[in-house]
């Protein structure tokens, strides 16, 4: 090919590309979700304005948290547990209870087994 056919072909080229820009056609994207979807979003919302109470088991080491934690998942399975770090020490964690009658109610049963535990609210995170 020549210079001046290639310059043809690339001219003609930008005018189609351009021409085709102009004729764009305009989309509408319709949304179809489940209703449930805004309960939990609104139920998620909510939640996190909740204070949750919870209790703790155990302070120290690594090794005695992972004990704490089995043990403790072996003789209550209605709560759920956690282990938290906070330097220096491990720390064990039951429960999201959401009124303070819920967490005593808790705490009279872990302390049959727990005699240390005691009932806090955590400090929420500013996310």
């Amino acid at each position: 090919m020549t210079k001046m056919n290639i310059k043809s072909l690339l001219a003609f080229l930008i005018f189609i590309g351009f021409s085709s820009i102009g004729n764009a056609q305009d989309g509408v994207v319709t949304v179809e979700q489940d209703k449930d979807i805004e309960k939990l979003l609104q139920f998620k919302k909510d939640a996190k304005t909740v204070d949750l109470y919870k209790i703790q088991v155990y302070q120290g080491n690594h090794s005695g948290a992972q004990k704490a934690e089995a043990d403790f998942m072996k003789t209550y399975s209605e709560w759920p547990v956690s282990m938290e770090y906070e330097t220096p020490n491990y720390k064990i964690w039951v429960g999201n209870f959401r009124s303070r009658l819920e967490a005593d109610k808790a705490l009279l049963k872990i302390k049959k087994n727990y005699n240390n535990a005691f009932i806090f609210k955590p400090k929420r995170d500013k996310s």
